[in-house]
């Protein structure tokens, strides 16, 4: 029997009741002081919406309370400057979501090609994604303009440098953008971050701005399929009449239609002018997705433990084969993904029963990965032996070595918590998270800016 799953199904149930102040409320229905303090305890555990329920219930009940009267009427104002600040919010991420999509547009012609005929769009749709969202967070958040400025000279920067190395043909350029394909994503999402948590930031901090990261690109692929339904059907339409869509019409409507996403996406799950870790966590597509992440953590494992029952009698399949060690990697991305997803930002609204389940199942995850990884490696390490070092294998030896080193502080972490401690283990994977981005960042930014230099042209 899995160990992930509970014989009582009425145990995975995650959410607890919604909680409610109205008992306190009332008690404390003369005593400013106190309400005040219920009330910033209420946001600390983002539970303000909550508390201004049971107050608007509290003042319908008893109308002559003047304080459930003054506290009515403060929390009906925060509610509408709110609503006005969501507001303006569209307003700006309307018309750069069009200056984005047009932007992706142009970049789509067929003539603007890289070397190996990559399309020059592939290395520059997530630096100009990433400088769309750092700008319409600073305004949005009125924040001061020196990191977001910092932030996009680096963008620039960095995208700058790897078209010049390519130009320049210092190391092979198709292998090298192939792989900056993949990596100038990463260091664009990288300022996206720094713009929005400083260069120092918590560990709890810097995990929900991994929690609300996952959240955007799920709520960007709901509106990926909503788009693509539309074009399916417009261009079904045309195709009826046997009208014949030009093509620049059609990069318009299908990469045009892409670019309006990432901003838009963002707008509709995170408020610019609350930290990573005040955003909304309880409801929502961000609690949706939690749930089908930690849904997906017990089928992962029986995945896993009968992958790992089948390696013996295919042993020699990774050090033979070059396509089954890309499919090890990128699975190994796919299942840290995972596990960040699956990891709550608190357990405050779930069940112990549940909260150890999901721990048992996360902790049990994170091992047979570091088996499958540890085995990988060796594959690789072998293959490098034998035919040398290329810029694939570097870069995919040393990506393997840092999720190998997190998984093994991961367990070592949830060790030294031990059963005991109930919300202590959730925090231990937030501080591995946290090491893990800086590690991240490190080898992204020496794999672009060292990789031509170790593999000079001849």
């Amino acid at each position: 029997m899995n160990p992930s799953l509970p014989a009582d199904s009425s145990a995975l149930s995650p959410t607890a009741p919604a909680p409610s102040y109205l008992d306190v409320i009332r008690a404390e229905a003369r005593n400013p002081e106190r309400l005040e303090q219920v009330y910033q305890t209420a946001r600390k555990e983002r539970k303000a919406g909550q508390f201004a329920t049971d107050m608007a219930v509290c003042h319908t009940e008893a109308p002559e309370n003047v304080l459930y009267a003054a506290w009515y009427y403060r929390l009906r104002a925060e509610a509408d400057e709110h609503a006005g600040r969501l507001a303006a919010n569209w307003r700006l991420a309307v018309p750069l979501s069009v200056a984005l999509g047009l932007a992706f547009w142009l970049l789509s012609d067929p003539h603007w090609m890289l070397a190996g005929n990559i399309p020059l769009l592939a290395l520059l749709w997530m630096p100009l994604t990433a400088l769309a969202l750092i700008w319409f967070l600073a305004v949005s958040a009125r924040q001061h303009y020196v990191w977001p400025a910092g932030a996009s000279i680096g963008v620039v920067a960095v995208t700058a440098y790897v078209l010049a190395i390519a130009s320049a043909r210092l190391a092979p350029a198709q292998q090298y953008l192939t792989l900056m394909v993949a990596h100038v994503p990463l260091l664009a999402a990288v300022a996206i971050g720094l713009c929005v948590l400083g260069w120092a930031s918590s560990a709890t901090n810097r995990f929900a701005f991994l929690s609300k990261s996952i959240e955007t690109i799920g709520t960007a692929g709901v509106f990926s399929i909503a788009g693509g339904i539309f074009a399916t059907l417009t261009y079904g339409m045309f195709q009826a009449l046997n009208v014949e869509i030009p093509e620049p019409l059609v990069r318009l409507l299908l990469i045009g239609g892409a670019g309006l996403i990432p901003v838009l996406a963002v707008t509709s799950v995170y408020d610019p002018a609350l930290s990573p870790e005040a955003q909304e966590f309880r409801r929502g597509f961000g609690k949706i997705l939690a749930i089908l992440m930690q849904v997906l953590v017990p089928l992962t494992l029986l995945v896993l433990v009968i992958y790992i029952c089948v390696i013996p009698f295919n042993f020699a399949q990774p050090f033979n084969s070059r396509n089954v060690l890309i499919i090890y990697n990128v699975l190994l991305f796919a299942i840290m993904g995972l596990l960040v997803g699956a990891t709550p930002m608190s357990l405050d609204d779930y069940s112990p029963r549940y909260a150890r389940l999901l721990r048992i199942g996360i902790i049990a995850v994170a091992a047979l990965v570091l088996l499958v990884s540890l085995y990988a490696l060796a594959a690789i390490l072998y293959r490098t032996a034998l035919d040398g070092l290329t810029m694939n294998r570097l870069t995919v030896i040393g990506w393997n070595t840092i999720n190998i080193a997190l998984l093994a502080l991961l367990l070592f972490r949830q060790a030294r918590v031990g059963p005991a401690g109930r919300g202590d283990w959730v925090a231990a994977i937030h501080r591995v998270a946290r090491t893990g981005t800086a590690l991240y960042v490190v080898w992204a930014l020496l794999l672009t800016l060292g990789l031509p230099w170790l593999f000079l042209s001849k």
